[in-house]
């Protein structure tokens, strides 16, 4: 009887914690745009924003709801127009990297339909106009005096590039975060820009991801931006916050 008892005490207790959690407000750390920081964009290629490129039937719908390709170009306008330094991570693949022994899903997908292809990590043959190449409303900004390049970085995160210490090496330590896809790669560059103790805000839509028949990336990216960035801005509030500086 008192096992009893104590079990229905304990579930008790738990149920009402539960309760609690369920029903406590998320705290709001804040996110100064101050002191060293830096715009990064993560693949803003054709391949993904463009109808051309070979993700769109995946991304395309986001894409529109969200205004992607147009905050994103705000995102490199905000940069020019404040002398906030901008990075880039592009996504590449090389023919030795379609060598791999084995796969995740979405990378076997990539690699099935040629996504990000170049023919080489030494020349730049075939790659203008392809769907590793830059959107064409972008190019002006990425040629401009304050954008940095990283190397590519090859699944989805930045531990495969150089792209923290690009970010080291400028004295940054403060990330406004921006790109595609939103459930793959701008998610995990903010997991692993927080993990090296960079402050992440993430402009959730400057970003887009895949939703299919039963499964929605971009709800799921955006849950995730709530729940682990600093803050999570709309491209519009961003805007305003930058115009009181």
């Amino acid at each position: 009887m008192k096992t009893i008892y104590l079990k229905q005490l304990l579930n008790l207790t738990i149920g009402l914690c539960m309760v609690q959690v369920a029903n406590a407000q998320l705290p709001e750390p804040g996110f100064e745009i101050n002191g060293n920081i830096a715009i990064v964009i993560t693949d803003p290629q054709i391949d993904f924003l463009s109808t051309k490129g070979v993700a769109w039937g995946a991304v395309g719908e986001s894409v529109m709801e969200n205004n992607t390709i147009a905050n994103i170009e705000t995102l490199f306008k905000l940069g020019e127009q404040h002398g906030i330094p901008v990075f880039v991570s592009p996504h590449y693949y090389y023919p030795h990297d379609h060598k791999w022994k084995f796969e995740g899903v979405l990378e076997k997908l990539m690699h099935n339909i040629k996504m990000f292809d170049r023919e080489s990590q030494v020349s730049s043959n075939g790659f203008e106009g392809s769907g590793a190449d830059w959107m064409p409303q972008y190019k002006q900004y990425i040629n401009g005096g304050n954008v940095t390049v990283s190397g590519p970085h090859k699944v989805y995160g930045p531990e495969s590039n150089d792209l923290a210490l690009q970010l080291r090496k400028q004295g940054i330590d403060k990330v406004i975060l921006g790109g595609m896809s939103g459930n793959l790669c701008v998610e995990s560059h903010m997991r692993e820009l927080i993990e090296n103790g960079f402050e992440v805000a993430v402009v959730g839509d400057a970003t887009a991801s895949a939703k299919l028949p039963d499964l929605d990336g971009n709800k799921a990216a955006q849950v995730n931006f709530k729940l682990i960035s600093s803050k999570l801005f709309t491209t519009e509030e961003l805007v305003s916050e930058m115009a009181k500086k």
